[in-house]
């Protein structure tokens, strides 16, 4: 089953809530999980296992440093699932 965009972003909106303590509703795709998140490197490994047990995908540790903004990962993550 392919993924949608905004199928991928809802989930990465409760993965970061849930971890961070982020509002959902300040999670967009042009947010940066550093520099407007405050999502921090710990936290980020904790975004990155969830997604990838929430969307069956693996992102190797390489890729995960340039995961910088949510709509990178919502990107990728629909990339990797087709």
């Amino acid at each position: 089953m392919a993924l949608t965009h905004d199928a991928v972003l809802a989930g990465i909106k409760e993965i970061v809530e849930e971890v961070a303590g982020i509002p959902a509703a300040s999670i967009e795709m042009g947010k940066n999980f550093t520099d407007d998140l405050d999502v921090d490197s710990l936290s980020m490994v904790e975004v990155v296992v969830a997604a990838e047990e929430r969307f069956g995908v693996k992102i190797p540790d390489e890729q995960v440093t340039e995961l910088k903004t949510v709509g990178d990962a919502v990107n990728f993550i629909v990339s990797q699932a087709k």
